[in-house]
């Protein structure tokens, strides 16, 4: 009878073994881009320093410094439209999940001069 209990037993320690390593492991992590407005007439999207000009799609961290009272930053894109407020200063933090299409940003009280757009595929 021992023997007969011997290899079930091995294969839900293996089984067990495999699923605790698998909790392990560590999700992809999420790349942050980084959004700025102001304090002058600027509006800015980068992510490791460089302006975003294309995305591939997928879950994003989005760091907004807003450094003035008379703008905001705003996003908009499929199934995206998300805005800080134009009275409010400091940092806001959105969590995206960006699909194929074009996104862009602008400051709403000046539009037409604080633009930016990129691609996501």
């Amino acid at each position: 009878m021992r023997r007969s209990l011997r290899l079930p037993l091995g294969m839900a320690a293996a089984a067990f073994a495999l699923a605790v390593t698998a909790s392990l492991q560590a999700a992809p992590a999420v790349t942050t881009l980084n959004g700025t407005v102001g304090p002058g007439f600027t509006i800015t999207l980068t992510k490791g320093g460089k302006t975003v000009t294309s995305l591939k799609a997928g879950k994003y961290k989005l760091v907004i410094n807003d450094k003035s009272t008379i703008h905001d930053f705003h996003l908009t894109g499929p199934s995206v439209n998300k805005t800080t407020s134009v009275a409010g200063t400091g940092t806001t933090t959105w969590t995206l999940k960006l699909k194929k299409g074009t996104y862009t940003y602008v400051c709403d009280p000046h539009s037409s001069m604080m633009k930016g757009s990129f691609k996501v595929t």
